[in-house]
């Protein structure tokens, strides 16, 4: 098959498009899928770049679970498709099923993520033309959506799911969301407004616009004055919640602007992962600190179920053929787009 494979930590140029991969193989209880469209996500780049670090060398080079990686790797989480296989177990009524594949490989039912695997990291993944994963992992779907629209759901708007879970967000609440143009962003916005929150959006110049037409209450220039534009904004309201998927030097602004017992949940630092924060305010204002990565699998079926009644709007900023992984990946990091980028193989 037609495969991109990762051959070690680095630059584009680790990225080898290969046309003689051999096809994945279904193991017992693995099925088969045909990728109809895999999306692009921060952490193909971090795990490209071995940028996770570890708890006492943060500089060090590791995949995200903060160690070692096997290569040769194919890369690829977000994947839309359609079983063509099944392994020993598996029914194989199942062949031909339309599926969304959760990318967590859990280590037990229902949770499991603090030892988490992902597909794309620790076992091959999307960015080719066939992919074997578990069969609880593929959930049959049933939408109108095209591959490449639902391609563009499943880290980011799993992910914003269980942020908002995690900070326990209820109808009524007003919650900040930063990078709000971005797949999690995007996916914040939606979820949130699902919820019944009133949202305020931090999005960079020229992508407003697109950002409220997602559902955001108001938007904010990310390179405006941080807590004048929010508090001009908010017009009074308190902010019961921030949900951070920059970190950077943003973070004491944003815990600034929470009211007190307000909640804090971050599950990204594209901005700069070490960051500086007066520990009085976290104390004397009561707040919640919150970390948040990935989601479980009452998460999945719960997006699964949103797709399906048309709650949510895909945003494909642009696709790509799987020989130009690379150029794809450069656009990501350029960050000149709204919503997702995917890959047709």
């Amino acid at each position: 098959m037609r495969a991109v494979l990762l051959t070690g930590h680095g630059g584009p140029e680790k990225l080898v498009f290969r046309e003689d991969v051999a096809d994945p193989v279904a193991g017992a209880g693995d099925v088969v899928v045909r990728v109809g469209a895999a999306g692009l996500n921060n952490t193909d780049i971090w795990t490209r770049e071995g940028a996770y670090g570890t708890q006492d060398a943060p500089e060090s080079v590791n995949g995200w679970r903060r160690e070692a990686l096997s290569f040769p790797l194919i890369q690829g989480a977000d994947i839309a498709g359609r079983i063509v296989a099944v392994g020993e177990g598996v029914d194989a009524g199942r062949i031909g099923e339309r599926v969304l594949v959760d990318n967590a490989l859990y280590t037990a039912e229902g949770d499991g993520l603090l030892d988490a695997g992902i597909i794309g990291s620790e076992r091959n993944g999307g960015f080719a033309e066939l992919v074997a994963v578990p069969a609880a992992n593929a959930l049959a779907i049933d939408s109108a959506l095209s591959d490449a629209e639902l391609a563009s759901f499943p880290t980011a708007y799993v992910t914003a799911e269980r942020m908002l879970r995690r900070a326990r967000l209820a109808a009524g609440e007003t919650v900040l969301v930063t990078g709000a143009s971005g797949g999690v962003g995007t996916g914040l916005v939606q979820l949130a407004k699902l919820r019944g929150a009133w949202v305020l959006a931090v999005v960079g110049a020229g992508k407003e616009t697109l950002v409220r037409a997602v559902g955001a209450d108001a938007v904010i220039v990310r390179d405006a004055p941080l807590r004048e534009a929010a508090e001009r904004e908010l017009q009074g309201r308190s902010l019961d919640v921030v949900a951070d998927v920059v970190g950077g030097a943003s973070l004491g602004e944003l815990l600034n602007l929470l009211r007190p017992a307000g909640r804090y949940v971050v599950a990204g630092a594209i901005a700069g992962p070490m960051v500086t924060l007066d520990l009085r305010t976290v104390y004397l204002k009561q707040l919640d600190l919150l970390g948040s990565t990935m989601g479980d699998r009452t998460d999945f079926a719960r997006l699964v179920q949103a797709i399906e009644s048309g709650a949510l709007r895909p945003i494909v900023s642009a696709t790509y053929p799987l020989s130009e992984l690379g150029r794809a990946q450069e656009d990501f990091i350029r960050k000149q787009f709204v919503g997702k980028l995917v890959v047709i193989p």
